[in-house]
């Protein structure tokens, strides 16, 4: 797959990823006008967005990494030990920085 079709397909997943990301961050800084039973029904929902908007953050920081790595033309090569990493690696995880043996 080529770099330039990688970078999109990141890039696209950092936008969707965005939006979620604004919507779970909107809805957490919206005031609640509930009474108090539904206010706690509420926060213990918040707790859940709070958890997905820091994995969200973790996988937008990977996201831009990986972008990074493309636009320095290291996409492909494991950061530890510079072999390339295994075309079947990437498709499955298309962040990641390591190849199998060094992420083992």
């Amino acid at each position: 797959m080529s770099h330039e079709t990688v970078r999109a397909q990141l890039e696209e997943r950092r936008r969707v990823l965005s939006l979620r990301m604004g919507k779970i961050g909107q809805h957490l800084r919206s005031p609640g006008d509930a009474d108090w039973k539904e206010q706690a029904q509420a926060r213990e929902n918040d707790e859940v967005l709070e958890a997905l908007d820091d994995s969200g953050r973790g996988e937008l920081d990977a996201l831009n990494a990986a972008i990074g790595r493309v636009d320095a033309g290291t996409y492909g090569e494991c950061a530890s030990c510079g072999h390339p990493i295994a075309a079947r690696r990437l498709e499955a995880l298309p962040t990641t920085s390591l190849c199998i043996e060094c992420a083992s």
